[in-house]
């Protein structure tokens, strides 16, 4: 048991180093404010985006109220998910709700730091002249959508499944 926690707590913290290093190079050192948005290939792109909402842009407010309640919502999440790691019975599960832990606290210290989430990917596609863009998105997110992944996957095909607090 104490070693699968181990595993979740090591997955919760590398999530959360390999975030905060990606977010506070591209700010400070590459200077992605200055630069505006950097093309790396055809289809993605460098661009700062500072996220006041929630996932995907959702529920955007930048009121200190609506702020001081996301932070409120994310910690009792957090907490949630913390507990469930601890009575987790899996290696992938455990791993995943690490992983979702330490995206939730990556974002959540930008939303101290910054007072939003710094987002900076951006995939998009041009079909017929239009170009299509997906949400703007951080190393946070991609860690947070494939914790929940996994945890699915868990939960469907692994045995035994992990339950939920």
């Amino acid at each position: 048991m104490k070693s699968l926690l181990r595993l979740g707590l090591i997955a919760a913290l590398a999530t959360l180093v390999i975030d905060q290093a990606s977010k506070l190079w591209l700010l400070y050192v590459f200077d992605i404010a200055n630069r505006g948005r950097v093309r790396v290939t055809p289809f993605f792109d460098l661009d700062l985006a500072w996220n006041i909402g929630i996932s995907f842009g959702w529920l955007q407010n930048d009121s200190p109220l609506a702020q001081f309640a996301l932070m409120a919502v994310k910690a009792v999440a957090v907490v949630a998910l913390a507990i469930w790691m601890v009575r987790s019975q899996t290696r992938l599960a455990t791993i995943a709700l690490g992983m979702i832990i330490g995206g939730a606290v990556g974002n959540a210290i930008d939303r101290l730091a910054y007072g939003a989430v710094v987002d900076f990917a951006l995939f998009h596609v041009e079909i017929a002249g239009h170009v299509y863009n997906w949400y703007v998105f951080n190393l946070a997110d991609v860690a947070i959508v494939a914790g929940v992944a996994a945890l699915l996957y868990d939960s469907f095909i692994g045995v035994p499944a992990a339950k939920a607090p």
